[in-house]
């Protein structure tokens, strides 16, 4: 897996996500994980997968985690993609950052 094309594809999703409202994010979270394919420049072709969830399972209606992972579905990316995650909190603010 080209990792400097994957981590673009990656960092290009997770800004179209963190974009979205909080309560876009929630609606996300009750819906299954969104998988797809893209295709990078190269032409090589990754899947990523994006699913949202409760940060505290006990605390519905809490923050909102958002997790999202890429691999070309070769060797051990297959098995540990690269992956990134936020927290968005219900006033709309991404948690632990500056």
């Amino acid at each position: 897996m080209d990792e400097s094309e994957a981590s673009g594809i990656l960092s290009d999703t997770v800004s179209r996500l963190r974009a979205l409202s909080y309560a876009e994010l929630t609606q996300k979270q009750s819906a299954d994980v969104d998988a797809y394919e893209v295709t990078g420049a190269s032409g090589a072709h990754y899947q990523i997968e994006v699913e949202a969830f409760w940060d505290d399972p006990r605390r519905k209606g809490g923050n909102v985690r958002v997790m999202a992972s890429i691999d070309d579905g070769n060797g051990w990316r297959s098995i540990a993609p690269m992956t990134t995650s936020f927290i968005v909190a219900p006033d709309g603010s991404f948690v632990g950052e500056q």
